[in-house]
């Protein structure tokens, strides 16, 4: 799953085609290709392993000339990054097909189409979607019959574009639980996975529906159906927002331009692995639901904001899934005598994927037998994904600033993928399950009411800037959120900031508190609200300054001495993800009104790749 580029045009569409795959980059791959129908409606196709140049210097060699092509950037899930396994793949010399997301049945269907004749020759999943559809195809003798038939037999997630040489004026597409848009030109139209990747020719899009199923036609007719079929009128929409993740786009800073981002990031983490009720478990390779099933134990390694993520999932797996879960630091978990119980997996998170002291904890705790690795990282290519067994990727797209954000709400969402698709295969309740699946399918929103409230937060800030220390308190998994916002607050205001479990206090912490020494607390409405109440009265006692973040629900009172910023509620078990939020919001502010270097602070580098 990756990216996807199709076009129909009275030009050449190789151009086109590469352009759009070039935009779609930032969302990380591992190969690339294209077909185009030639003029003597053959299926002309080029597929190199690695990134968009190396197949740019392909069709360099050998342009690719007609005027209706598809085109993709691939990231594996099944078999192996390599040219046999790129996209495009076909049914033949005469159907042609893209695919983005994971097909949950393809190997039933394998040994249907197997039994019938047909011959596979890549280890993908997506071939089994080419030679369905060449099957539906010979009984119909109409692409858009063969698609709407072939997807109703599909399991799982997808998003389609497909050719045959038979309609050479036609290029159908579908999507279910991954992204499709259908970009309009004058008297030519597009597809794509991402409306970045068409902005060199249109910034018109028609965003489809769950269960569309669109057809474009040489000279810019487009029709969309509905999942029953029926002929369906969707608005067309301009695109008003820039695409250039290394420019501001307006922010002030990278850091805040990426705070706001996290509503998209997260849908797109989010995109093509989720059912109504579920997680799809191939999301995280075609070995994924073996090793799992195979999980007694877990151990995350990870450093920094990463580990703060690993601390959340920690509460998430033990939970939610039942598994005993063990979380460190990977400049520590090298230099001591490792207990690996039988039957535990290795879990690493990185931002980079080239983070030093993770990589090295995954070499080396390949000898110390585990039964697999997993990492959940946000660059594909990287050396950390590379050399895992199974992967995630985040989707969080660059992250410019310094201090994490987006790449760490994305880590938590992945986070709960995992937490949710271990509780699967444990007998986790179906009810919860499907009750977190559709808070996760709600988040997005839930997120962009907490940045509504970025200016009540903005005011709060001032009441720090002078401040040379600050104490962040929480409990459960929103003590690590607490570890959060304390790193970031320091990382650029410069700020002397700790985080304790709020019921630590009195083991120490409260000889600190006076009115010089604010503190910020979140409270969610869950079931440790009525201690941590009383964490709070401990501070209020010692003349100490309150800053709440608070559940719309909980009932908590501004008074002399206490600020409160109401939240929306959200279910408790992604509540630690919304939390993050006015935690980045206010340390941002803070460190606008000091005047530090915000996305670049000082002594500090965006990838640690040294010990």
């Amino acid at each position: 799953m990756c990216g996807i580029v199709g076009a129909v045009a009275e030009r050449n569409v190789q151009g086109i085609l590469l352009e759009g795959l070039k935009r779609l980059e930032y969302r990380g791959y591992d190969s690339a290709g294209m077909v185009v129908l030639s003029e003597d409606a053959r299926l002309n196709r080029q597929r190199a392993a690695g990134k968009v140049a190396a197949l740019q210097d392909k069709l360099d060699a050998a342009p690719l000339v007609g005027q209706l092509g598809i085109a993709h950037t691939r990231w594996a899930t099944h078999g192996r990054p390599n040219e046999q396994n790129a996209h495009p793949h076909q049914s033949g010399e005469s159907l042609a097909v893209v695919h983005n997301g994971i097909i949950e049945n393809h190997e039933a269907l394998k040994a249907e189409l197997e039994g019938q004749g047909y011959v596979f020759t890549s280890d993908t999943d997506t071939e089994v979607v080419a030679h369905l559809l060449a099957r539906e195809f010979n009984r119909s003798q109409d692409l858009l019959t063969a698609l709407q038939t072939a997807v109703a037999t599909l399991d799982g997630a997808y998003a389609l574009a497909v050719m045959h040489k038979a309609q050479p004026d036609i290029i159908v597409g579908a999507r279910k639980g991954s992204p499709l848009v259908v970009g309009v030109g004058v008297e030519e139209a597009f597809l794509a996975s991402d409306p970045l990747a068409l902005l060199q020719v249109t910034d018109r899009f028609i965003y489809l529906h769950e269960g569309d199923v669109a057809r474009l036609t040489k000279g810019g007719t487009i029709a969309i159906y509905d999942a029953a079929g029926e002929l369906q009128e969707r608005p067309v929409q301009v695109f008003e927002h820039g695409d250039g993740a290394a420019s501001k786009d307006g922010y002030r800073h990278f850091m805040l331009k990426e705070i706001y981002e996290q509503p998209q990031v997260i849908a797109a983490t989010l995109e093509g692995r989720l059912t109504d009720r579920h997680v799809l478990v191939k999301s995280f390779g075609i070995e994924a639901e073996a090793l799992f099933k195979q999980a007694s134990q877990i151990h995350i390694i990870a450093c920094g904001t990463s580990y703060h993520a690993g601390m959340v999932a920690r509460y998430w797996l033990e939970k939610y899934a039942g598994v005993p879960t063990q979380v460190e630091v990977a400049s520590e978990y090298r230099y001591r005598q490792v207990v690996v119980p039988e039957g535990t997996l290795f879990v690493t998170l990185s931002q980079s994927g080239e983070t030093a002291d993770t990589l090295a904890a995954l070499r080396f705790a390949r000898e110390r037998g585990y039964i697999g690795s997993l990492a959940i990282c946000n660059v594909p290519g990287s050396s950390l994904v590379r050399e895992s067994d199974l992967t995630l990727m985040t989707q969080a797209g660059p992250e410019i600033g310094v201090a994490s954000t987006k790449a760490f709400t994305t880590q938590l969402v992945a986070l709960m993928l995992l937490t949710l698709s271990l509780g699967r295969m444990r007998g986790m309740d179906e009810t919860c399950q499907a009750r977190i699946v559709q808070a996760l399918r709600t988040l997005p929103g839930m997120i962009g009411q907490v940045l509504a409230l970025d200016s009540e937060i903005e005011a709060l800030s001032m009441a720090f800037a002078e401040k040379h220390h600050a104490l962040f308190l929480g409990r459960g998994a929103h003590f690590p959120i607490a570890l959060e916002g304390a790193l970031k607050l320091k990382e650029i205001s410069y700020i002397h900031a700790e985080a304790y479990p709020a019921g630590e206090l009195k083991h120490g912490p409260l000889a600190l508190v006076d009115s010089e020494m604010p503190v910020i607390s979140v409270a969610p409405n869950d079931e440790l609200l009525e201690k941590l109440k009383s964490n709070l009265q401990e501070v209020r006692a010692r003349g100490g300054e309150l800053y709440v973040f608070a559940d719309e629900q909980v009932r908590l009172e501004e008074a002399e001495g206490v600020r409160v910023l109401r939240l929306p509620h959200i279910d408790e078990a992604l509540a630690p993800i919304l939390y993050t939020l006015p935690l980045q919001l206010l340390s941002y502010h803070v460190a606008v009104l000091k005047g530090t270097d915000v996305d670049q602070p000082r002594n500090l580098a965006k990838s640690v790749t040294v010990e």
